[in-house]
């Protein structure tokens, strides 16, 4: 990353950690107009879901924003013609670099590693720049609210869920790392606070310097039964 200036967006939290954006330098005056936050998007092939960026004009609100690659394809690139859809070249959706966006023909399908080495991602740009923020703040370390309730099947079924079912995917909590569960509670969970998820054990023992600042041993509430009341 030498010599390289970046723009590197908060996007607030989705999936179980706080998630950034990565922009290049000539975007970054963007922050003093619209507002960005992160979006969940379930994939209905049945490959569990992925997180974007979103954005939209301050002074318009939400309903006006769109996703953040395809308002910067349209920014520098012109229009997106019907039949066609920007994506990410290093399957990394929130890396919004312009060189890493491509613009392909609707009915792509993108193939790219379920978790690629720990050398690949090591060397991606995205890895390298998160890794050189500060620490993440404390609501880093706690589960998010969002709770995301559609789940398809491998044909883009819907899949029918209880109300009293939780689906919620997670993404490596690991802060530079973007692997994200194809299927519900594919990742391994923290066995003592049993609250974030890891991709691997790799991701697990780097965020551990970080995360056992604010693991704590989760208490399980055993209900006292109650006395019954002699009979009478």
């Amino acid at each position: 990353m030498s010599g390289q200036k970046l723009g590197i967006v908060n996007l607030g939290k989705a999936a179980g950690k706080v998630k950034f954006a990565l922009l290049d330098e000539r975007d970054i005056d963007l922050i003093n107009q619209y507002a960005f936050e992160a979006r969940v998007k379930v994939d209905p092939d049945g490959n569990g879901a992925h997180i974007y960026a979103y954005t939209y004009k301050i002074l318009k609100g939400r309903e006006s924003g769109q996703f953040l690659h395809d308002f910067l394809w349209e920014r520098h690139r012109g229009g997106v013609a019907s039949g066609w859809k920007v994506v990410h070249r290093n399957g990394i959706t929130v890396d919004n670099r312009l060189e890493n966006l491509m613009l392909v023909p609707m009915d792509t399908q993108l193939v790219y590693d379920d978790l690629p080495s720990t050398k690949n991602r090591e060397q991606s740009l995205y890895w390298m720049a998160v890794q050189q923020l500060q620490v993440a703040p404390l609501e880093c370390h706690y589960p998010s609210s969002h709770v995301y309730t559609k789940q398809f099947s491998p044909n883009g079924e819907n899949i029918h869920i209880e109300h009293d079912e939780v689906c919620v995917y997670y993404e490596c909590h690991y802060p530079p790392c973007t692997n994200m569960e194809k299927r519900v509670r594919e990742f391994s969970i923290c066995g003592r606070c049993q609250e974030v998820r890891y991709c691997g054990t790799f991701c697990q023992q780097r965020d551990w310097p970080t995360h056992k600042k604010f693991c704590q041993e989760r208490q399980l509430f055993i209900p006292l039964e109650e006395e019954e009341s002699p009979d009478r």
